[in-house]
């Protein structure tokens, strides 16, 4: 008795049974006997099919490249933030800073008008003044000893140092 039957790609396929000449009772023939086909991907627990090696690994490659993609805008973002801070603090600190000098101003105000109690006020305010233009002066001789200390602008230690390296070198390399 002959039986046929659809293959998995959709042919017929002409099947025989016990007594037919296959040998073996009750036995189908159901395919060719081909190896079947490795798509790379095998069952999970749930039934689904499971992502071969080389998908995983270009998965992982997306998922760390938009990863990135999210850190570097959150990095945009919170430097934004920090530089709209910092703005507002600078601009504050420049406030308190001018609001200062005229403290400064009243306060040298103040100091005439109490010296001016035993003085002139034009006596008052030039030992005031005076007093200013010392401080100053002071301060000025301060700047310039630091000013001279940074000039040249260039780092002489520095190049010295890796001057007596290259030589040194220089000597190991002809003495070999």
């Amino acid at each position: 008795m002959s039986i046929v039957r659809p293959t998995y790609d959709g042919e017929t396929e002409s099947g025989t049974t016990a007594g037919a000449g296959s040998g073996m009772l009750g036995a189908h023939r159901h395919d060719r006997g081909g190896a079947p086909e490795f798509d790379g991907a095998r069952p999970g627990r749930d039934g689904r099919r499971e992502a071969g090696t080389g998908e995983l690994v270009k998965q992982a490659a997306q998922q760390v490249s938009e990863l990135m993609r999210a850190e570097m805008r959150l990095a945009a973002a919170e430097l934004k933030d920090k530089a709209r801070h910092a703005g507002t603090g600078a601009g504050l600190l420049g406030g308190a800073a001018l609001v200062a000098l005229y403290g400064v101003a009243v306060l040298l105000a103040a100091a005439v008008a109490a010296i001016a109690v035993a003085l002139p006020v034009w006596a008052a305010a030039l030992i005031i003044g005076g007093f200013l233009m010392l401080v100053a002066a002071v301060l000025a001789v301060l700047g310039r000893a630091q000013a001279r200390r940074a000039t040249p602008p260039k780092p002489e230690q520095a190049m010295g140092e890796a001057k007596q390296t290259m030589a040194e070198l220089k000597e190991r390399a002809t003495h070999r």
